[in-house]
């Protein structure tokens, strides 16, 4: 193993997370930091061996038990992959179900996008906050985000205009290089590491991509979000990723990327949720759970609803109030409202509640705190028995 770092904090994720969770959080930063997208900056690329690493470790349920108990220790000596030693393109042809499992890296890996004929590019991912309200009714919600597409300077190609690229001199316009395998028994053919399997390498760069053929854009769209969203679920928008690798697609033909917009449902000042059901705090007085009442409590809709409370309701009991929940995102049934009674007790109160309430207490045949002279009779109590023994 290369890093010493927590494996959860370089995904950036909590510990207990679901794999599908680590997925996305491996693909994000795959994204970001792949080579191809940081030519030449050998921290991103150290970045992305390690977010790799931390991805075989935690998507792996047995080896992240040990993980969990033992930390790097536990895993020293056990099968695994040398990620600094592997090219980039390899590690994405390992973790190839990853990309198609989850909408599709696309472009990541070169041979993938060569097999099948036809390059495609990344996907992208981008996160929104919307309110609870908007859940319940759905939105037009509004995405800015910023994407790598075609240099129109150079249309991708990466060189000068009036230039062009040179032949590469390493694998001699093949792209490919072919490299002696573990104690020279094999050999195996990779990418060219100079020229990255282009063929060609840019001798006087675009200013306007510095040779890469991608520059970075601004976009922004419309996206529907539809109601009975959960936090974490995504939104695709087909198309809206980037366009293929430059080494793959020069000029970006072949099949944009999507773009996944995860959602972030904001906590609600009244309701939480659990899953298409609602939960709501309800407060009401002592003698309105002795005596009973009829309360008009608040719902996600714009109109209230009506709640009888019975005679003798306790602290804490629960009820059910079907249909009032959210819309379930396939079917549109709606969940249910649980309202959970919380009874309270006044910390003032008037002469004439007092003394009301210490007669029910006679009632009650139980044992009350004496009458409270209030603050100054105390003092005043004080003062005058320290008067009389002077």
């Amino acid at each position: 193993m290369a890093t010493t770092r927590d494996y959860y904090e370089v995904l950036g994720v909590e510990r207990g997370v679901e794999v599908d969770a680590v997925k996305r959080a491996y693909r994000r930063l795959a994204m970001k930091y792949h080579p191809d997208r940081n030519p030449g900056d050998e921290e991103a690329e150290r970045k992305f061996k390690e977010a790799a690493e931390a991805y075989e470790v935690l998507s792996d349920i047995e080896r992240r038990r040990i993980y969990d108990q033992y930390g790097h220790e536990g895993l020293r000596g056990r099968p695994g992959h040398d990620f600094r030693s592997m090219d980039p393109t390899d590690i994405f042809s390992m973790f190839n179900e990853i990309f198609s499992g989850l909408g599709g890296f696309g472009g990541g890996g070169k041979k993938r996008g060569r097999s099948r004929g036809v390059a495609r590019g990344y996907d992208l991912e981008t996160q929104i906050e919307i309110t609870l309200e908007d859940a319940f009714h759905g939105k037009t919600a509004k995405v800015d985000f910023t994407r790598l597409d075609v240099c129109d300077a150079c249309k991708g190609a990466g060189s000068k205009e009036g230039t062009k690229p040179a032949k590469c001199s390493t694998c001699g316009g093949n792209g490919q290089v072919m490299q002696a395998g573990l104690g020279g028994m094999f050999r195996m053919v990779t990418a060219c590491p100079q020229c990255r399997g282009r063929g060609v390498v840019i001798t006087d760069p675009c200013p306007e991509c510095q040779g890469s053929g991608r520059v970075p854009k601004r976009r922004v769209l419309e996206v529907e979000i539809p109601p009975g969203i959960r936090s974490r679920q995504a939104v695709a928008v087909r198309g809206e990723g980037e366009p293929p690798a430059a080494d793959q697609s020069p000029t970006g033909q072949g099949i944009r990327g999507d773009l996944h917009v995860v959602i972030q449902v904001q906590p609600h000042e009244l309701f939480g949720r659990s899953g298409d059901d609602l939960h709501l705090e309800l407060p009401i007085t002592f003698t309105q759970a002795a005596l009973g009442a009829e309360i008009t409590i608040p719902t996600i809709e714009a109109e209230g609803f009506n709640l009888s409370i019975p005679r003798g309701t306790q602290n804490g009991r629960q009820f059910k109030v079907s249909s009032k929940g959210l819309p379930r995102l396939r079917s549109g049934r709606r969940g249910d409202l649980f309202v959970t009674i919380k009874v309270e007790v006044p910390t003032k109160l008037t002469e004439e509640q007092e003394t009301l309430l210490r007669e029910f207490a006679k009632t009650e045949d139980v044992d009350v705190q004496s009458e409270s002279h209030g603050l100054w009779s105390k003092i005043k109590e004080v003062l005058g028995s320290g008067d009389e023994t002077k």
